[in-house]
């Protein structure tokens, strides 16, 4: 099992000189044993100074967008056991004794903490419509063995940090984080956690409309990544249907008259047709790219260790 030195909470902040002494503060009454690292998002506040102050040792990484943030923080940070969290004080510190001893006893990957809202105003009626959506999206494309998919609390084993590949460069990093792990089939769990308002002096950086926007992009753009022959093959399916639609009238005037008076729609209705066809044969390509770069994952996931804490088993 890993030693207690090798626990590291990582933690993400733009802008967050009001709470972050307070995020800090929490983790090291939680996990005295632990190394945390803030990572200042090119705050403008003093966020750096303040986490500094309260114990922390802070890195910089210049471009903005929290993707950006958590994978630097993978690539530069060693450890056996890592907690991200967001720098806001809404998660709960005193839960993560009980979310490392769940990743350790049930030999896990990743473990998420479910959002119990402690007070109605925790919890934005848009973020929580957004979440909601964008988490049953998540679970019918790619499975559902995580509830709270758009969680910023999360602890995990040093084989699934090192063969994350990270592309998000936003918010829309924790749908990628669990869609890494439902398409490797890892095993993961959730913990019920509280979930907090934030104080009064401090403000959200997530907008609901903007970044539930990004969050949904990449879900599609993840989706036909993993998956292009279902995506090719829905496709298709549309371009027939509408392909279809435009040909069947024509078809009806040209049994009835021998004429063809919409040679425009017949052309437009046999590319449909075309690209119906020829759709899924790119997806089969496509497809067999998407399994051998699912397969350099697993790779990468199975030469960091044999046991979920990153240390081998002896």
């Amino acid at each position: 099992m890993a030693t207690p030195s090798d626990i590291v909470v990582l933690i993400p902040c733009y802008n967050e000189a009001d709470t972050v002494a307070q995020v800090v503060g929490g983790f090291r009454e939680a996990l005295p044993e632990a190394r945390i690292v803030v990572y200042d998002n090119d705050s403008d506040d003093g966020t750096a100074g303040v986490a500094r102050a309260a114990g922390a040792e802070v890195r910089r990484e210049a471009s903005r967008g929290k993707g950006h943030v958590v994978r630097r923080a993978f690539a530069d940070v060693d450890a056996g056991v890592y907690v991200l969290v967001d720098g806001d004080a809404t998660y709960d510190a005193p839960s993560a004794p009980a979310m490392i001893g769940m990743l350790r006893e049930q030999r896990l990957d990743m473990v998420v903490a479910r959002r119990c809202p402690v007070a109605g105003e925790a919890y934005r009626p848009g973020h929580r419509f957004g979440n909601r959506l964008l988490s049953g999206a998540v679970r019918r494309l790619f499975g559902d063995a995580v509830r709270d998919v758009l969680s910023g609390y999360r602890v995990f084993s040093r084989r699934f940090v090192k063969s994350f590949p990270g592309r998000a460069e936003a918010f829309e990093i924790e749908a990628e984080l669990t869609i890494h792990a439902l398409e490797l089939h890892l095993p993961a769990g959730e913990l019920d956690t509280p979930y907090y308002p934030r104080p009064d002096d401090s403000h959200s950086k997530l907008d609901t409309w903007r970044d539930g926007f990004l969050i949904s992009s990449a879900i599609v753009q993840l989706f036909v990544l993993e998956h292009p022959f279902r995506f090719s093959l829905g496709l298709a399916l549309a371009l027939f249907t509408a392909a279809s639609i435009l040909f069947v009238p024509v078809l009806g005037e040209y049994l009835h008259t021998g004429l063809v008076p919409r040679l425009p729609t017949l052309v437009v209705a046999v590319g449909g047709y075309v690209l119906a066809f020829v759709g899924p044969v790119i997806g089969i390509i496509l497809h067999a790219v998407s399994v051998s770069r699912r397969e350099a994952k697993r790779l990468a996931y199975l030469a960091c260790g044999s046991s979920p804490d990153g240390t081998p088993e002896g």
